[in-house]
């Protein structure tokens, strides 16, 4: 499965990694765009980091880099704003399209187009300052979570355990958000899938469950722990890793991800179905990252699984043009 061997260096030409931003996610942005540098001029890439965050398109533009690897997340970087903009620049990029991005950062954008495809996700309701919370309550039940739909790395989620808390919970979210995301709670364990490729070659990564101390998989737990348990591959019947993978896989190409990417699942305690709950166009690359976890357990290391990335960058315009 590791594709890294056949690759050219020097074809790979002049390889910016773009990191920082000036998301909410910049903090673990300029640990991904570190650690992808550094593994990319391991293995003699011409590789330079540029900060979005710090630095101008025109800026960009005078790098002209061959190609960029985005180490971006969140706002700006993976919501589809920046591919366009490299769209414009005609500098081929790592990862989904803008169009995908775009619809990938939105939860509910999401979550209304895998139910065009009959995939699983939790109930939900989108909330603004009419909404009767009361009646939210009554459609989905206690408890619940109540997150930004446009945020990331667990950043303004609540889980609500007391209808009085409701309020609270949503000025938080509607804090980071024009719009406030109400979900089911499923009572169950956590997984992730990390994805590599695209449309009928995009292939699965072995699943890995997440055990937060207390179920808690906040940004703290995520990114700055070592208490959060990490299990590649889960103790879970074969068949049932065999469906999250595929359903996984179907969530990524109904969005059309591409390159690389990681979709959360939920598997539900009472009878094990499966929910899908959000994707990610532009995963975390950081020493707790999960994609990088994931790779290992199929003997792609760090430093390989970045070439492959960075292999894979293109314009997705392109054949529009003319």
């Amino acid at each position: 499965m590791n594709q890294a061997s056949a690759i050219d260096i020097k074809q790979l030409g002049k390889v910016g990694v773009l990191f920082g931003g000036r998301s909410a996610e910049r903090e673990v942005s300029l640990m991904s765009g570190s650690g992808v540098l550094a593994a990319l001029l391991s293995r003699g890439v011409d590789a330079h980091g540029f900060d979005t965050g710090e630095r101008s398109l025109a800026e960009l533009a005078a790098e002209r880099f061959d190609r960029v690897f985005i180490a971006l997340h969140g706002r700006y970087g993976e919501d589809g704003s920046l591919q366009g903009a490299l769209e414009q620049l005609g500098i081929p990029y790592t990862g989904s399209g803008v169009m995908a991005c775009a619809i990938g950062m939105d939860k509910v954008y999401t979550k209304l187009i895998w139910l065009m495809h009959k995939l699983p996700t939790p109930n939900y309701a989108v909330l603004d300052d009419q909404s009767d919370l009361a009646k939210v309550v009554q459609q989905l039940g206690l408890p619940l979570i109540v997150k930004p739909p446009h945020e990331g790395s667990s950043i303004g989620i609540t889980t609500v355990r007391a209808a009085e808390d409701f309020k609270a919970a949503y000025d938080v979210a509607a804090g980071l958000d024009d719009a406030v995301l109400a979900e089911e709670f499923v009572q169950g364990r956590e997984f992730t899938v990390a994805i590599l490729g695209h449309g009928a070659g995009a292939r699965a990564l072995p699943p890995i469950e997440i055990v937060a101390p207390q179920g808690n998989y906040d940004y703290q737990n995520k990114y700055f722990t070592d208490v959060t348990q990490y299990f590649c591959p889960p103790q879970l019947d074969e068949a049932i890793l065999a469906d999250m993978s595929r359903i996984a896989v179907e969530a990524y190409r109904a969005l059309g991800c591409e390159g690389w990417g990681r979709v959360d699942v939920l598997m539900r305690e009472s009878d094990s179905k499966l929910f899908l709950l959000e994707v990610n166009t532009s995963p975390g690359m950081t020493s707790h990252s999960l994609v990088p976890m994931a790779a290992r357990a199929v003997g792609i290391s760090y430093e390989d699984l970045c070439l492959e990335i960075v292999a894979t960058a293109r314009l997705k315009l392109a054949k529009a043009e003319g």
